[in-house]
Parts: C-alpha cells; structure tokens; sequence
C-alpha cells in the first residue's frame, strides 16, 4: 500500500480527496508537518479558492519547499486544481498577479468563455502514451469547477528531459487540462468530484508512486 500524503495548507477539498485517495487503496495522511510530507511515497496538494489566498496558504506551512525537495529527488507530486495552478511562475485574477511555485514557466489567467465559471463535466484531450488516464475512453468526463487556467505551456523542449505529457479542454478556447511532467503531475479539474473516473485516474497515479 502507497503512502500518501495530503497536504493541509488551509486551502482544498481536504475530506473529499482523503477519502478519494483511500477508496483506491492508498495509505492517507493529512499533514502539513514537512517530514511527514516528505517521507511519504507521494504528496497531493489540493486546492481551492483564489490563487494568491493558495500561494499565501502554502508558503506559511513551507509547501513550496517540500514540492521542491520530493521534485529534486523524483519524488512523486500531483496538484489538483488550484493545486495545479500554484506550480506556474504567476497567477493572474482580478488585475492582481502573484507568483507560484515556478515549478513551470507561464501564466494562469482567466478563461475566455462567454459562462464563467467552468463548472460541471467536461471531455479531456489526452495523449496515448499518459499514465493518468490510461484505460479510459475518449469520451470520459471529469468534473471542472474554475475560471482560470494555464493557456500555453511554455516549457522548451529539451535534450535531457522527456518532454511533458498534455491533457487539454475546452470551454470557450483550449486550457491544460492536466500536465505530466516526470515526477510532477497536476489535473485542473477535480478527480475526488469526478465520480469512478477520478477514482480511475487517482488509482493509476497511486500505482505509479
């Protein structure tokens, strides 16, 4: 059994993704004690709300640090929602840009779409080769409750790195979806309110811890 730990930083769906995490076989911990986080086989970091309130939240309990370390040592990470959003260089809402972790380059910023909030499910475009869906269908939909997104990657390519795994959607113009990135992995949407398929998806995660 996988042990993972969920880390409380004030900010997340902290019950829902405990139980998720635990429905599918792992080992779960809720902590915001930087040993536990860093001992376990594979850290999630939850999030909700607005992104400087998240990035404010996690640096008080040292977050950016232990997503840095597990990363260094090719421990496992995967950020859900704004989770997912804190590991860019900056958010930007409401005229306001705050810095993230910088795990990767580029900006989350508001969606263009005509509704806002993205709320409710949505298809996902990911590639053959991802470890996160595989054994799902085309047409699998996962539950989505946000109003910004990271719109491009930016990371270049390089030699010595293989290059990121891409899930991509759609509400009014295209958003990453999710992002696979050797040890580090992230899902814009929420897999612990995404029914059986989120269960799919956080068991294949857990597996590969």
């Amino acid at each position: 059994m996988s042990s993972v730990a969920l880390l409380d930083y004030g900010s997340g769906n902290l019950h829902s993704a405990e139980r998720a995490l635990a429905r599918v076989g792992a080992d779960v911990t809720v902590t915001s004690d930087p040993r536990i986080a860093l001992a376990a086989d594979g850290l999630v970091v939850p999030g909700v709300g607005a992104f400087a309130a998240c990035m404010e939240g996690l640096l008080e309990v040292k977050g950016d640090r232990i997503i840095g370390q597990r990363l260094a040592g090719g421990r496992p990470v995967l950020g859900i929602c704004v989770g997912m959003q804190i590991l860019f260089e900056r958010g930007v809402e409401f005229g306001v840009e705050a810095d993230g972790c910088g795990e990767w380059p580029g900006t989350v910023e508001r969606l263009e779409a005509d509704v806002l909030p993205h709320m409710g499910w949505n298809t996902v475009q990911a590639p053959d080769d991802s470890i996160l869906f595989a054994g799902m269908d085309a047409d699998t939909r996962f539950y989505f409750v946000h109003s910004y997104a990271a719109r491009k990657w930016e990371l270049p390519p390089s030699d010595h790195i293989a290059p990121a795994k891409l899930t991509w959607a759609e509400h009014g113009d295209r958003f990453l979806a999710a992002v696979e990135n050797g040890p580090l992995s992230a899902t814009q949407f929420h897999p612990e309110k995404s029914g059986d398929a989120g269960a799919h998806l956080l068991e294949n995660w857990v597996r590969s811890v």
